[in-house]
């Protein structure tokens, strides 16, 4: 039988492709096997209300399973979280250095701990209102940008002034500012140092002052009634209840930044309305993560992670744990948002803190 040429060819094709087929067999058999996937680690603790969003954020949740961790928490207020049962949790998460050492007074090992995220503590308001208080002269507009005077605010507070005396004329009952609650939460903690320290002089407050001027920061304190354990819960109730129910609040700055990025249908509603204003002097809340095991501390590790610094400051409005590596705020389209803040006041030592949260039990 003659062989043809093409014949010769489709053999020798065949046994191309029997060798071929042959060959990816035999390496399929000898590749290594894909790697089985590891399993995250599972990492629990207490975190400040005002940082979920950020916990929520899929995209921080992206770059903490990265790092092989799955990360939960439990909401509750800076200073409640450190007489938690701390049973199986792996961190805790204030807004302030000073809870942190409130929180070694109650025997919590902090040794572990670290400033992550910063955010200046702020005033909330309507715009109603902030145009009476210019008026009234407690507060002073800069462009878009406003300022509390805070040394004539606690005294208009401290002499019972209404509403309409300080320039708000369609006001309820006396001045005043709404806070969380200064025992369990930084929010409501910290202004409690900042009226302190106001009612000092303007110096840090001391033991001493606090115990001098107790009655004056009761007082002040009680014309709120209720107060929120949780600064996110209060900002909710600010936006809900409306200038009638609550005129004007403390809180985060972080808050309504977080707000115009992530709800802004929501922040289209309230954006001609609600108002920063910053009171002179201020404190800045410094969010603090506390380490309490191995895991607590990777979990640091992610939140101080270019990363997470990034996204922190771009979608949730907390500026940098060094001040550094953010654009202008003026990315969140929110006008009263300043850049700069020139007036600071430090907050009391650990022993004046004790000494006003005590004050206020």
């Amino acid at each position: 039988m003659k062989i043809t040429k093409s014949k010769i060819i489709g053999l020798v094709a065949l046994l191309v492709v029997i060798a071929v087929l042959g060959g990816a067999a035999v390496w399929q058999q000898t590749r290594p096997k894909p790697a089985a996937p590891v399993e995250a680690t599972q990492v629990n603790g207490y975190l400040g209300g005002e940082k979920i969003g950020l916990f929520d954020d899929p995209q921080f949740a992206q770059i903490a399973a990265a790092q092989g961790l799955k990360v939960d928490y439990r909401k509750a207020g800076s200073l409640a979280m450190m007489d938690a049962d701390r049973t199986g949790m792996d961190y805790l998460f204030p807004s302030s250095r000073a809870a942190v050492e409130y929180g070694k007074a109650k025997g919590v090992n902090a040794s572990s701990s670290d400033i992550v995220f910063n955010s200046p503590i702020v005033l909330y308001t309507h715009k109603a209102v902030v145009d009476g208080l210019v008026a009234g002269g407690l507060v002073t507009k800069n462009g878009d940008v406003y300022h509390m005077d805070m040394a004539k605010a606690v005294d208009a507070m401290e002499n019972n002034k209404t509403w309409a005396d300080v320039g708000y004329s369609a006001g309820y009952g006396q001045f005043r500012i709404d806070s969380t609650d200064p025992v369990q939460s930084n929010s409501g903690n910290e202004y409690a140092a900042l009226v302190a320290t106001v009612l000092n002089g303007g110096q840090p407050a001391t033991v001493d002052s606090v115990k001098r001027d107790a009655g004056k920061i009761k007082a002040i304190f009680s014309k709120s009634g209720w107060m929120e354990t949780s600064s996110e819960d209060s900002f909710n109730q600010f936006l809900t209840l409306g200038v009638g129910s609550k005129p004007m609040m403390v809180g985060y700055e972080s808050q309504i930044l977080d707000l115009a990025v992530n709800q802004p249908d929501a922040y289209a509603q309230i954006k001609d309305d609600v108002v920063i204003v910053y009171p002179t002097p201020t404190v800045w809340s410094t969010h603090t993560l506390i380490a309490l095991d191995d895991n607590g501390r990777k979990l640091m590790d992610v939140l101080k992670s270019p990363d997470v610094q990034k996204l922190a400051w771009e979608r949730h409005g907390f500026r940098a744990s060094n001040f550094v590596g953010t654009d202008s705020i003026s990315r969140f389209g929110v006008p009263s948002a300043t850049d700069q803040l020139n007036a600071v006041s430090e907050l009391p030592n650990n022993d004046a803190m004790q000494a006003i949260i005590a004050a206020l039990s």
